[in-house]
């Protein structure tokens, strides 16, 4: 058994769980009292906070596919780990929505789904492109605090951060997925899968975008 590749890849699947879970679950929970962003965007941020000092040490903590494809571009993971990674992260995503809403057996279309008012035919490619624009802020944030270490020991702090004013701007519009894992896993419960290839397009060519912008031009120049 190849631990390099074992450990990490289990890491991300149950990271990924924990980050879905929870995220769906504060979407969910305010079903019944209205939508406040606060409650999703405070919940994701946290819980990635907490993620990234649990679980760093052994895989890194991407706990998404967008992330995991810019650090690929960028050299900083291997294409088998990358593609490993990927599919745990996609698996870990679905069975927490899955096992989730057994649990609570969700609210009439609500399953915590990563949508908006965008999210229609006429204003899909708006949702788009504004998913990329979070997930550019995000990826940023990982190159730069993480990465490339220039938050140090405050790096989860500044992701974790980075995510919670990233669902605050673009919750009320998309939901602020920012994570095709956590888009995809609630779209399959929901059985409404008409937004998630369009969401997939924004959120890893905003990922893609900024790992290429953060590693070959802004890079710091202390950093081999």
């Amino acid at each position: 058994m190849n631990n390099d590749l074992v450990k990490p890849t289990i890491a991300e699947f149950v990271g990924t769980f924990v980050l879905v879970f929870v995220g769906a679950a504060a979407v969910a929970s305010t079903v019944d009292t209205g939508f406040d962003v606060t409650v999703p965007a405070f919940a994701h941020g946290l819980v990635v906070l907490a993620l990234i000092y649990v679980y760093g040490h052994i895989s890194g903590t991407h706990l998404n596919p967008a992330v995991t494809v810019s650090l690929l571009i960028g050299g900083h993971i291997e294409p088998v780990k990358a593609g490993a990674y990927i599919v745990a992260q996609f698996l870990g995503g679905i069975v927490a929505a899955y096992l989730l809403f057994a649990l609570i057996d969700g609210n009439p279309g609500n399953f915590g789904q990563t949508t908006g008012p965008l999210t229609t035919g006429a204003t899909m490619v708006q949702a788009v492109v504004f998913e990329a624009v979070l997930t550019f802020f995000l990826v940023s944030s990982i190159y730069q605090a993480a990465v490339f270490g220039k938050a140090g020991n405050f790096a989860g702090l500044a992701i974790g951060m980075t995510l919670v004013f990233s669902i605050l701007a673009g919750g009320p519009y998309t939901g602020a997925s920012l994570n095709p894992a956590r888009t995809l896993g609630p779209a399959l419960r929901a059985g409404e899968l008409g937004y998630v290839l369009p969401y997939f397009i924004g959120i890893f060519g905003g990922g893609i975008l900024a790992g290429l912008l953060q590693q070959y031009v802004l890079k710091p120049d202390d950093v081999a």
